[in-house]
């Protein structure tokens, strides 16, 4: 798998129709198995001209090596089955990606800030859920950006593709911060945005298990099913399509971690599913060890060094549950979503004619946390007999710290005092104007007290008059220098 063309799919998500259609078309190239890719697309092995695969209705191809769109990653593989926002609901999700009709060139991100299966933060265009309703945080790390800012308003959710389409149009014009994105996109679209009125939280979870029948209420189940070596089998999978059908599951999600769940199995078909799964000899039965890696795609040095490092785990009992684990090169630019990295440094060019030993490099999230999007280096340069020693310490330094307090929450404690602030709230639709944070969405700077806005004010949602605003008192946590 040297060579590999990607198939979009939006979202990871697909009927049981467009995945049979796929395998049917990667059979008649000459092909047996397909795979899938971290941002929840599929793999065609092998050179693919795009012509042959234009019975693949709706989902655009990227030949091998071929510049063009990028695939949109989303949580819906976890609503219902994970930890969510309450508002957002499958539903939600493919009403949301049914506004992109065009396949953007940005990677955007649309996920649950409360589930753990899906990455937040390795788009370019990343949108968070809110706890408001329909509306969402959005974080920007353009292409060329060092770090991600946070966009200074909530999105609504209607307007995230025509927002995601205006910021790609702006890119010749190198923005260079996330306020001059802001302004150029006011100027350029009407939108429905929200003053933000807190910052995002996002809770801490242990990577979940994703793998087995597992039950969703009283009377379904949900299916994970993961291949060890991402080669899935097109004879399986087409029944298996055929057995969706006959369920009537309309849904098939793809996982970043080169996995798939079927969701909403009826209860009174789990047996044929389980005679099915044994009929084709498939294994549900991965270990917390298999299944929390995340490698590249069609890299056998990764595949190997994965296995020569679970072999160490399982030898030695090792639990690493609820960590995940990435392998990736340094001479890659790469935005990390994994507990822990193992990074193999690129070999000197001076010596390139020499055969020497590979050196790696250990990371580890801030707190063990990917979403914190900040990395601590743990060695460098050691070689891969050390690595097995070396990441079985950060386990159970990962495990002396799970449920104590994280070190922001500590501080929190010591640097943080609670007062009661006066805050404004719209009669009508309930937002909420706080000076503290002002509001961006109409040139009001922070710290501009409510007695200072001028009598043309409007609610920032929906538009009542200043007068419309009532006094309420507003309990906060404030940092203390």
């Amino acid at each position: 798998m040297q060579e590999l063309s990607r198939l979009i799919v939006k979202g990871g998500v697909l009927s049981p129709g467009e995945l049979k259609s796929i395998c049917l078309t990667a059979e008649s190239l000459g092909l047996d198995t397909i795979s899938f890719g971290s941002r929840q697309d599929i793999l065609l092995s092998g050179k693919v001209d795009p012509k042959d695969l234009e019975t693949v209705d709706n989902l655009q191809v990227v030949p091998s090596h071929g510049e063009g769109s990028v695939n949109i990653v989303s949580s819906y593989v976890s609503a219902g089955i994970f930890s969510s926002t309450s508002w957002l609901t499958g539903e939600k999700y493919l009403y949301v990606l049914e506004q992109f009709r065009e396949n953007p060139q940005l990677k955007i991100n649309i996920t649950d800030p409360r589930q753990r299966l899906v990455p937040l933060f390795t788009g370019h265009l990343n949108f968070i859920a809110s706890e408001h309703e329909d509306y969402w945080y959005l974080y920007v790390r353009l292409p060329e950006w060092e770090k991600t800012e946070v966009y200074p308003a909530l999105i609504y959710s209607w307007d995230m593709a025509k927002i995601e389409t205006t910021i790609e149009g702006l890119l010749k014009e190198e923005p260079e911060s996330v306020e001059m994105i802001f302004d150029l996109v006011n100027d350029a679209i009407d939108t429905n945005n929200r003053t933000i009125d807190k910052p995002l939280q996002v809770p801490f979870y242990p990577f979940p298990y994703y793998e087995g029948m597992n039950r969703i209420g009283n009377d379904k189940y949900w299916l994970g099913l993961y291949w060890r070596n991402n080669k899935y089998d097109l004879a399986f999978l087409k029944a298996m399509c055929d057995l969706c059908s006959d369920c009537k599951i309309g849904k098939i999600s793809i996982t970043p971690w080169k996995s798939f769940i079927v969701k909403d199995i009826p209860n009174d078909t789990k047996l044929i599913w389980e005679k099915f799964l044994g009929k084709f000899g498939i294994n549900v039965r991965h270990s917390m060890l298999e299944l929390n890696w995340h490698l590249p795609v069609a890299n056998e040095d990764a595949l190997k060094l994965k296995k020569y490092l679970v072999a160490n785990f399982d030898q030695n009992d090792i639990s690493t549950y609820g960590l995940t684990f990435g392998i990736t090169e340094l001479a890659k630019k790469a935005y990390y979503f994994t507990s822990i990295v193992i990074e193999k440094n690129e070999q000197p060019k001076a010596l390139s004619d020499y055969k020497i030993r590979d050196t790696y490099n250990l990371l580890y999230a801030k707190n063990f946390d990917p979403n914190s999007r900040e990395y601590i280096t743990h060695v460098q340069d050691v070689d891969q007999v050390e690595l097995p020693g070396l990441l079985m310490e950060l386990s159970q330094l990962y495990f002396e710290q799970l449920g104590t307090e994280r070190d922001e929450e500590k501080l929190a404690k010591k640097a943080d005092k609670t007062i009661e602030a006066e805050v404004h709230q719209c009669q009508d639709c309930l937002t909420v104007y706080n000076e503290t944070y002002g509001d961006q969405t109409q040139d009001i700077a922070p710290n501009t007290p409510f007695s200072d806005l001028p009598d043309t004010y409007a609610c920032s949602l929906c538009e009542a008059p200043k007068s419309n605003f009532i006094s309420k008192i507003l309990t906060q946590h404030i940092k203390q220098d």
